[in-house]
């Protein structure tokens, strides 16, 4: 589920942090980006969850509409596609999930469930909605385009929950945008045969990832003189303290992994802290960090300080 871009901000995350920090525990820190990483699962958890607990409102609210003293005929006889929305009766019936979420004794929802209530009211009120209801036709596949739908243009972007999550831990923040691709990514491929644990992929692509951000964070800060040198060294017309602090840690991971990571190509590290430089720094810190690496490697290659293993890794 986590790629190795989204690795790489956390462990920026993490150097940054300690810089601004008088005395740090690398230890401690390293528990903490690992901890950072881990709570990506629970957001995307959470994401499930909150479907699974709007189904379970609305069927809430519709057995309370019928049930009233005085209920009119269309709520004695409500329409009930979207309570027997095939895509969401997998998610409510997805025991493996409801493990999951009890494990780590995710209930959130269960106890701010206003939140349910706003989500549920804004599908309810949308053209999207009305259009889905007035249709008699029923399928799987209609069932599945319409929580998509509801998830992409609902759900995903609602300021409310964004602002629930951000309270909530702010390293969700950044985590959002590639748990709600990943939620996205399973809704696309569930089938009426689908197994439970399609929804409960795994965090780390493999055992390389998984380890990847723990050597990255231990080694950038082990050659922290090091890597500081090399900078000094290249940006003679820089005065140390106009570089910003997250381009000065970008342009060190970047570094360290040029000389300590043979296994990833030179235009892979440089095309991914370029990508992360323009979303977190200055607007021309993608010029000045490609600037500095593009010197760098060249310098490298011609004292053949680079050493990559593999074809096509220079």
């Amino acid at each position: 589920m986590l790629n190795r871009r989204h690795i790489r901000v956390k462990v920026m995350q993490t150097i940054y942090a300690m810089a601004c920090k008088e005395k740090n525990n690398l230890q401690v820190e390293g528990k903490f980006t690992k901890e950072s990483i881990e709570q990506v699962y629970n957001l995307y958890l959470l994401m499930l969850d909150l479907m699974i607990e709007v189904h379970a409102f609305a069927k809430a609210h519709s057995e309370k509409l019928s049930n009233k003293i005085l209920a009119t005929e269309a709520e004695k006889n409500p329409n009930t596609k979207f309570i027997t929305n095939e895509v969401l009766l997998k998610l409510a019936d997805n025991a493996l999930l409801q493990d999951e979420l009890d494990k780590r004794k995710l209930k959130n929802w269960r106890m701010d469930d206003e939140y349910v209530k706003i989500i549920f009211n804004e599908i309810v009120d949308s053209d999207l909605y009305h259009n889905y209801m007035a249709d008699t036709s029923r399928s799987f596949k209609m069932d599945k385009v319409f929580i998509i739908q509801c998830y992409t243009d609902i759900i995903a972007p609602n300021n409310k929950l964004y602002e629930y999550i951000e309270d909530k831990r702010l390293t969700w923040l950044d985590d959002l945008p590639i748990v709600n691709m990943a939620v996205l990514k399973r809704l696309q491929k569930i089938k009426p045969s689908s197994p439970e644990g399609l929804f409960l992929p795994q965090l780390y692509k493999n055992d390389e990832d998984r380890v990847f951000g723990q050597d990255l964070l231990d080694r950038t800060v082990a050659h922290n003189e090091f890597l500081s040198s090399e900078i000094e060294n290249n940006t003679p017309n820089w005065d140390k303290e106009r570089i910003a602090a997250i381009d000065l840690v970008l342009i060190k991971m970047a570094l360290c992994e040029f000389l300590k990571f043979p296994s990833i190509p030179v235009k892979a590290t440089i095309n991914e802290y370029l990508e992360i430089a323009k979303e977190y720094s200055t607007p021309k810190s993608s010029i000045f960090i490609n600037g500095i690496l593009d010197k760098l490697v060249k310098q490298y290659k011609k004292d053949n300080t680079l050493k990559k293993e593999g074809r096509g890794l220079m």
